[in-house]
């Protein structure tokens, strides 16, 4: 109720609070509607940035797709090289195994053109001459005989005269050797030896160069394992590096010791590069031993540790002897020398021949024009002053020097096997021990580094924790190589086939 009894709730508005209200709503609408195109705006903007974001996600995805199928084809046309593909290669295609066979064609070859002296010796010449000087014949009364009613022939003493004009000479032979049969297969067979003491060569080569491979191969390895230990020193040094940062954010560490860390880190990086070329440069090693281009590329495959250990050195010495290509050659180089005395002394047999021989005289008149003989042909040095006996005394010392080169390389064989039998023993035992080393030094980094994460350990310890990983996965990978290295010597000490 209002003043007088009246009802003030129906009164009429002023036109003050009327002017009031007006300024009130026009500034209502003008806040609402700088509101409202404020929201559209970034209502629009939103809108705008989803569908930058869905493309640029969309390209992230479709480049990482791409250059995932790029890696993975790059990686799968990279040809896997295992040790045994390796060797093959290089038993075929290495250029010294080639020289090496080259030599056991050309004794082959030597051996068929010594066959052929055994068989008949045909033999041809030509002559086409003219006279220089005058030739007389001359015959005496009745030389050439008595005809009956005519008397001698010539009836006087006639000379004659042959004229100078051109004349020609052909003869031809085909002789059989008989006697000589004896001392050719002397030298067919010493031929024969010299082709297998090249094949024995050949194949000291064959294990000369598999070794070679093996020993590269084995490098190979090790680098890719030391690239690997050096790979996970990376991220551990540099995980260490982003919690030291921290902690000097957090004035827990120091600068220098933060400074420490990253100098570490950028040494971990220097060896990872080293260790990268060094990986380069044993597969070019490698590339020439298998005879092809240096640059091929391939991965290599880890070669699994053999679960058969060799404890008889009695047993891998007469493996050696039966199988070493140079104790074989050596025997052969004794057969060869007894063959030259054996051929030298069958030279006192004469030679002896049968044939025909043909001759023709063209354009030479008082001459037969033709000639045919048919018989043996006898060869013989009764008398050498001495010199057939001197070169049989020259072969009996050559044999006698050979003999003891046999025994001398039956020694060193002996002597060779037992050596790289102990050194393979010992390189067992120092990879067994090189290993357990390295598993504790890594399990002594991953305390201390989740410790010092915890700030619950010292950087200092951490760091030696490091540089103790970084001497055992050294140490294990040089008594990985020097355990290869010692089978690979080991198995070519015995002569194993590659």
């Amino acid at each position: 109720m209002g003043v007088g009894g009246l009802d003030t709730r129906h009164r009429r508005p002023t036109l003050d609070s009327t002017c009031r209200s007006s300024r009130h709503r026009i500034t209502n609408l003008e806040v609402g509607h700088d509101t409202a195109v404020l929201a559209n705006a970034l209502l629009n903007m939103s809108n705008m940035l989803r569908r930058i974001s869905s493309v640029l996600l969309g390209l992230i995805l479709l480049l990482a797709a791409r250059q995932g199928r790029a890696q993975q084809g790059s990686t799968s046309d990279v040809e896997e090289l295992t040790l045994d593909r390796a060797i093959e290669l290089a038993l075929k295609d290495n250029r010294q195994v080639q020289v090496a066979r080259l030599e056991v064609e050309k004794s082959g070859d030597r051996l068929a053109i010594a066959k052929t002296h055994r068989l008949p010796q045909i033999e041809s010449s030509l002559l086409a001459s003219e006279l220089v000087n005058k030739v007389h014949f001359d015959f005496k009364r009745g030389d050439l005989g008595t005809l009956e009613g005519l008397g001698p022939v010539p009836e006087r003493d006639v000379s004659v005269t042959a004229p100078r004009r051109p004349a020609f000479f052909f003869g031809g032979s085909v002789f059989q050797p008989i006697t000589q049969q004896y001392r050719l297969s002397l030298v067919d067979r010493k031929i024969e030896v010299g082709r297998e003491i090249a094949a024995q060569q050949l194949r000291s080569k064959q294990l000369e160069i598999a070794n070679n491979v093996k020993k590269v191969y084995y490098s190979l390895i090790e680098s890719q394992s030391a690239l690997q230990s050096v790979e996970e020193a990376l991220k551990l040094y540099r995980e260490l590096d982003r919690v030291t940062d921290r902690y000097v954010v957090q004035q827990v560490a120091l600068k220098a010791e933060s400074l420490e860390v990253k100098t570490r880190l950028q040494k971990i990086v220097y060896q990872a590069m080293t260790l990268r070329d060094q990986f380069e440069d044993q597969r070019e090693k490698l590339n020439i031993l298998l005879g092809r281009d240096i640059g091929a590329e391939f991965r290599i495959a880890i070669v699994p540790m053999p679960t058969r250990f060799e404890d008889n050195l009695q047993a891998a010495r007469s493996e050696a002897i039966a199988q070493r290509p140079e104790l074989r050659e050596a025997q052969l180089k004794v057969e060869a020398a007894e063959y030259d005395r054996r051929i030298t002394k069958s030279g006192y047999i004469p030679d002896v021949s049968v044939g025909v021989r043909y001759t023709s005289i063209q354009n030479v008149k008082l001459l037969p024009d033709n000639l045919i003989q048919a018989g043996f042909l006898f060869s013989w040095e009764p008398f050498d002053w001495g010199r057939r006996k001197r070169e049989m005394a020259e072969n009996a010392k050559t044999a006698q020097q050979a003999r003891t080169g046999l025994n001398e390389a039956q020694d060193k064989v002996l002597a060779e096997v037992g050596d790289q039998f102990r050194k393979l023993r010992q390189s067992r035992q120092l990879l067994i021990a090189a290993q357990l080393g390295q598993d504790a030094a890594q399990e002594n980094v991953r305390v201390l580094n989740a410790r010092y994460e915890a700030q619950e350990s010292l950087l200092k310890d951490v760091l030696q924790a490091q540089s103790s990983l970084a001497e055992a996965d050294h140490q294990y990978e040089q008594a990985l190589l020097s355990f290869w290295t010692a089978r690979a010597d080991f198995e070519k000490a015995v002569g194993a086939t590659p």
